[in-house]
């Protein structure tokens, strides 16, 4: 952690400090368990079914929170200390998995036990995702929020898609009481970085009000700001067209049957390419939005993102797929680096929880309608037809992109 906090400093010298890095942990440790975890249920899944349709289920009882809970976890992070609701989240994702451990020892392990579990992780993931965007701005400075989020980004992308996949894939094949028993534990050691982040996250609210009039405060702030609206209902496209193919990759990735025909770990292997492109990808972030402007950098990454989903229309060389989600896992992590950052300059302090939990209702709201779309596509056409399908509507978003040129960017965060 020294070395990549010596690599972390400002252009004028200052780092991001100890508690920066103590969220960092946090987020590393949450997101490992994350990437061991949400590879875990869909290799239990298969073993329970060879439905497309209730296989992608998985993935929209995993997201539907998103849909569901995300404006109330928004309302909450601006209400109560965005550390301890962290905290209070990872708890209880550490408990889910024993208990569905337990519900396995007892022979009760069905398709249905995997949904509720998902649903509940997911409920939590939102408490503690929206808390963890909000709290960055009053952990470090406003000028070195890009370089924040970025490393941010390098651990969880690492975690979550480099080193938890291929672990979440070995695991299950040793025996699904160790792809619960990790998860839970990373969950509880991530607690245990948050307890010594110091201080109180709770922002000071002048009056009292409803959580229903807080909800409706953040939508309309976000619906003002045409910037954050257009890039909301973009990543919602993004996230429709990615849930889509990944929720049912696996049947056309994993097993004898499959087109690929790779084993449980080959397909962690697969998914850890885009892992790679991305943390590589978020060290480079800040340079190239700096040499190509935010704009020519968000088209890039729609290019990549159509790459990303498209790809599998295309071939079944696991070579050539592993460099295009490389490649697309690389461009992808610019977008977030950049939005994350737009969202947390523009939304003043004591609204960022309900702009960000608003955001992901239009942003982060399309991922259980893609992996329902992806299911029942996939079903009907084939699932080569439908990763084509997500490719060409990724690549329409390029019509939207005038909106976003770099003088508009600039007014809208001049004005935060």
């Amino acid at each position: 952690m020294a070395n990549s906090a010596a690599q972390s400093k400002t252009a004028d010298g200052v780092p991001l400090g100890s508690s920066f890095w103590k969220l960092w942990t946090s987020s590393g440790l949450s997101n490992l368990a994350d990437g061991v975890f949400k590879i875990a249920l869909p290799l239990m899944a298969i073993q329970l079914t060879q439905s497309p349709t209730l296989i992608a289920g998985l993935a929209v009882a995993a997201t539907l929170p998103w849909l569901l809970f995300a404006l109330t976890a928004g309302a909450l992070a601006d209400r109560l200390d965005r550390r301890k609701l962290m905290l209070w989240a990872n708890v209880s994702r550490a408990a889910l998995p024993a208990l569905l451990a337990a519900v396995i020892l007892l022979d009760l392990g069905s398709i249905w036990a995997l949904y509720v579990v998902a649903l509940m992780v997911g409920v939590s993931e939102t408490l503690y995702d929206t808390s963890a965007q909000s709290i960055l701005p009053q952990v470090v400075k406003r000028e070195q929020l890009s370089r924040a989020n970025g490393r941010l980004y390098a651990v969880e992308l690492t975690a979550n898609q480099f080193i938890g996949p291929p672990l979440g894939g070995l695991l299950v094949g040793l025996g699904l009481m160790a792809g619960m028993a990790v998860p839970a534990a990373l969950w509880l050691t991530a607690v245990g970085a948050l307890l010594m982040l110091p201080g109180s996250f709770r922002v000071e609210r002048e009056q009292k009000t409803t959580l229903r009039f807080d909800i409706k405060e953040g939508l309309k702030f976000l619906w003002s700001q045409k910037i954050l609206r257009t890039l909301a209902l973009m990543t919602g496209v993004l996230n429709f067209a990615s849930n889509a193919a990944f929720a049912v990759l696996v049947l056309f990735a994993v097993g004898p049957g499959s087109v690929m025909g790779l084993s449980e770990a080959g397909f962690g292997l697969l998914l850890t390419t885009s892992a790679i492109g991305a943390f590589i990808g978020s060290f480079l972030a800040e340079s190239v939005e700096a040499k190509l402007g935010r704009s020519r950098s968000l088209v890039l990454t729609i290019l990549g993102c159509a790459l990303f989903v498209g790809a599998p229309a295309l071939t079944s060389n696991p070579y050539i797929l592993g460099a295009s989600f490389f490649l697309g896992g690389m461009l992808a992590v610019l977008w977030n680096v950049i939005t994350v950052t737009l969202r947390q300059r523009i939304a003043p302090a004591r609204l960022l929880g309900r702009i960000n939990s608003a955001y992901r209702l239009l942003a982060w709201g399309t991922m259980p309608l893609g992996a329902a779309a992806g299911g029942v596509l996939a079903q009907w056409l084939g699932l080569q037809a439908m990763f084509g399908i997500m490719g060409v509507l990724t690549l329409a978003l390029l019509v939207m992109m005038p909106i976003l040129n770099d003088n508009a960017i600039a007014a809208a965060e001049l004005a935060g």
